[in-house]
């Protein structure tokens, strides 16, 4: 059995596993990009110590910040803590928010090996340069049909090709045919998207990061500040991070960088959910209190 619970950022996901893994004697596994950063515990609103304790879970907290962990090194890890579950005879529970990852899991993703630091910075300092019209068009020339499937504009795509074709010689539509199989079977997959009411998400959002900043969040950023890692890296830009490190600095007040960090939170929110809308069509949306009815119904529907 294998439980994929998605949504937006506060909408109740690692609640509703929680509840899932208590009742069925499941392992949760992270579905969240930056709930991996051992750095991050507060600002990312991880599972606390104790509920790590109390039930299984994998892949939280177990890479460093200065690490720029990627989806394919993500997919290796989850596909192997799910298979590790089903030969324990035990429910996968994959929670998260992060859209590739589920879409990498369910569909198989290409091989592409590690690229190389200073093949990556110099296509991000080129990107920050010469701006994306210039590496789409280099593209173009090295990697005609990836080029012409993404859209102008592009910037992660495009510099995503860029770097792959620059460091391996082959293109990304080479990789692509060579795709590893899908660590989960979708059609055979218990799948929900927890979506809440606008007004209810929002409130949420606030509601959470109060709390994220009364647990001691700004401290957690304090001391990741103080490592001086490259800012482009990922966990570097998880949300709330940069807004509280230029309060640290000086430049905003602690209720300024509080309210960008919301306003922030709130706009990928909408971004997740048009993702899964487009990419993930065959989720169930739920509202979160009706969660756990409705994935009862989908279990019942695989049994019969």
């Amino acid at each position: 059995m294998v439980i994929l619970i998605a949504g937006p950022t506060a909408s109740g996901k690692s609640a509703l596993a929680l509840e899932l893994a208590a009742k069925l004697g499941g392992v949760i596994v992270n579905a969240d990009s930056m709930q991996v950063y051992r750095d991050l515990r507060i600002i990312t609103a991880r599972p606390s110590p104790e509920e790590e304790r109390l039930l299984p879970h994998r892949l939280y907290g177990h890479v460093d910040a200065a690490e720029n962990y990627s989806v394919g090194r993500w997919f290796g890890e989850a596909a192997a803590a799910v298979a590790q579950a089903r030969r324990g005879q035990q429910p996968a529970i994959v929670a998260g928010g992060t859209g590739l990852y589920f879409s990498t899991l369910t569909r198989g993703i290409a091989a592409v090996p590690p690229i190389p630091a200073d093949i990556r910075r110099g296509v991000r300092n080129r990107l920050a340069g010469e701006g994306v019209a210039a590496l789409q068009a280099e593209l173009a020339l090295r990697d005609p049909a990836t080029a012409a499937r993404l859209k102008p504009g592009d910037r992660a795509r495009i510099t995503r090709a860029l770097e792959v074709v620059l460091a391996t010689g082959r293109s990304l539509s080479e990789w692509h045919a060579d795709n590893s199989p899908p660590g989960v079977d979708l059609a055979g997959a218990v799948k929900v998207f927890l979506m809440p009411q606008r007004d209810e998400l929002g409130a949420r959002i606030d509601a959470r990061f109060d709390a994220m900043m009364a647990a001691g969040a700004l401290e957690e950023v304090r001391a990741l500040a103080a490592r001086a890692l490259d800012p482009n890296l990922p966990a570097m830009k998880a949300h709330g991070v940069p807004w509280l490190i230029r309060h640290l600095k000086g430049e905003i007040t602690l209720a300024e960088a509080v309210a960008q960090a919301k306003r922030d939170t709130r706009r990928y929110t909408k971004r997740q959910a048009t993702w899964f809308r487009n990419q993930l069509p065959q989720f169930e949306w739920v509202e979160p209190q009706h969660a756990a009815a409705a994935v009862k119904a989908q279990l019942r529907n695989l049994d019969s």
